[in-house]
């Protein structure tokens, strides 16, 4: 139960018995009577005392269902997005290597035209 909810159980129970008390105190009724009296009391207010401690149960486990839901729709965005951010990593190392295999590709072009070049001057000279 929540801290809330204590405070209103306890406020309900001390007040009953207040009210118990100063109903004792003022009213001209014989000690039988009046013992009935408070045992009906007594059993009016631990019965609203049951009724409220039944709907704060009631009412925590709606809140936490309610989480649970939350928690769980949270989950599920966050594997959706893991594994588009899967795909978008994919992707790019896919362009990576194909960069890197056009670089590669052209700069051993460029050495073979250099080789090729230093070659010809030799020859030349």
């Amino acid at each position: 139960m929540s801290n809330r909810t204590n405070d209103f159980v306890k406020g309900l129970l001390l007040g009953g018995l207040i009210g118990a008390a100063i109903g004792i105190l003022y009213a001209p009724k014989s000690g039988k009577e009046t013992r009935e009296e408070l045992s009906r009391k007594a059993e009016e207010l631990i019965e609203k005392a049951r009724e409220e401690c039944e709907l704060a149960l009631d009412k925590s486990k709606k809140a936490y269902e309610a989480a649970m839901n939350r928690l769980k729709q949270m989950e599920a965005s966050a594997k959706e997005k893991v594994g588009e951010m899967e795909g978008k990593v994919e992707e790019l190392a896919e362009r990576g290597k194909e960069r890197v295999m056009e670089t590669k590709g052209r700069l051993k072009k460029a050495i073979d035209a250099g080789v090729e070049a230093f070659k010809e001057e030799k020859e030349k000279a």
